[in-house]
């Protein structure tokens, strides 16, 4: 396979950039971030219900992790598939072991912070899944990012990234005018919960996930030890407690906060965190806005009616995603490292390919890197687990497409970020 290979002296640079940053804190940015995420917060308590304002906190900690470790599923699943280097993916792992343990007392017990009802992301396992989840794998590693890396990457000021968001949305509200027809007309099963399904209950439920998650990161250390993979490069970082608001952090420690905030989430609105159901409100709502028929469409019927003809404010997931965009601004900002990049041709036409794949393959498959495979795989659905093995086939075949637009794949014997 012809692939670009980013040379170590092209690493290096960033590296040193990013060390000589650390040392100037931007803080004209990090007080008008400030000022806007008040702004909105009172909004909020002004506006909508007391879940809301709780929520936008929750998302600007979910952003402010993301950037400061740069957590990615992306990238993750390209380095494991490319060279073989699972540090990442382990780091996963103990994401879904943390939120698994909080998670199984959450739903087994109904536990919520303002007495309503609790329910994972649970669903069914067919020809939608299958086809959303590989569409999905494909778009990330063309488009530069998930769902939550896309956002925490416009957070920082990656311009690229502001093309993927648009096409993520468009292909997200495209891929709900056409859901009906991948879950009405084509073959699915019911879905499945390791917890209910199995007769295992919660607790044996728990059990099974670690031992899968554990088989997983040893699978991931027999694949280093076969292959040999480069080593990831250190970012760098403040030292002492300034490392906290400055960065960077280490990727396990990450790992713990963001399966937290997911647990609080879920007992703040009664369900675990989300990103890709905004991005169809949102396209859905412009279209609205030029006429289009959207409250017919068969995604728009039932619960979700109220939803599409509410404020986006109203949307918890809008709330979310808005904190997380927010997050990641401010700790980009305090680390001093938002700066916008440059867009070339073959990279712009990678995120309008990439985010249209993004958006249609998140609807498809009931979700994305963060509803669907963190979320579902917390809430013990089957479909989570299905969703992260598409998504990696999805990875593999793009590394065979990302050259024809001028991004690097990682090889043997090269460092890289």
């Amino acid at each position: 396979m012809n692939v670009k290979v980013q040379p170590v002296e092209e690493v290096k640079e960033p590296v040193e950039k990013e060390k000589r940053a650390l040392d100037s804190p931007q803080k004209k940015l990090i007080a008008g971030g400030a000022a806007v995420g008040t702004a909105l917060l009172i909004y909020l308590f002004a506006t909508q219900a007391i879940s809301q304002p709780i929520l936008l906190l929750i998302g600007l900690g979910l952003g402010y992790t993301l950037f400061h470790a740069r957590f990615g599923f992306t990238s993750a699943f390209r380095k494991l598939m490319a060279v073989g280097n699972g540090e990442a993916l382990r780091s996963h792992m103990v994401m879904l072991a943390v939120a698994v343990t909080l998670f199984a007392p959450i739903l087994a017990f109904g536990v919520s912070f303002f007495g309503g009802e609790v329910s994972g992301y649970v669903s069914p396992v067919g020809v939608s899944l299958f086809v959303g989840a590989f569409m999905f794998g494909i778009g990330m590693q063309l488009g530069g990012g998930c769902a939550s890396g896309t956002l925490y990457a416009v957070g920082g000021g990656r311009s690229i990234m502001f093309v993927t968001l648009l096409f993520f949305i468009i292909g997200s509200t495209v891929g709900a005018y056409h859901l009906p027809f991948w879950t009405e007309e084509m073959p699915s099963f019911e879905p499945v919960t390791l917890a209910t399904s199995t007769g295992l209950g919660y607790g044996g439920a728990w059990v099974l996930s670690l031992a899968i998650f554990g088989l997983v990161a040893l699978i991931t250390l027999w694949v280093e030890k076969k292959k040999r993979p480069p080593k990831q490069a250190p970012v760098p970082s403040v030292r002492g407690w300034k490392r906290i608001l400055r960065g960077s952090w280490p990727l396990f420690a990450a790992a713990i906060i963001l399966a937290v905030l997911n647990a609080l989430t879920l007992m703040t609105r009664g369900s675990p965190w989300g990103v890709t159901s905004a991005f169809a409100l949102w396209g859905s709502k412009v279209a609205m806005f030029f006429g289009i028929d959207v409250s017919s469409w068969g995604y728009w019927q039932g619960a979700n009616a109220e939803v599409l003809q509410s404020s986006i404010f109203a949307d918890s997931t809008t709330v979310l995603n808005l904190g997380v965009i927010l997050g990641a601004f401010l700790a980009s900002a305090a680390g001093g490292l938002f700066r916008f990049t440059r867009i070339t041709l073959r990279n712009f036409m990678a995120s309008v390919i990439g985010g249209l794949m993004l958006g249609y393959g998140a609807r498809l498959a009931f979700g994305c890197n963060i509803g669907a495979y963190f979320g579902g795989i917390a809430s013990f659905s089957l479909h989570g687990y299905i969703w992260g093995i598409l998504a990696l086939a999805g990875t593999f075949v793009a590394l065979f497409l990302r050259p024809f637009f001028g991004l690097s794949v990682p090889k043997p014997k090269d460092t890289f970020c």
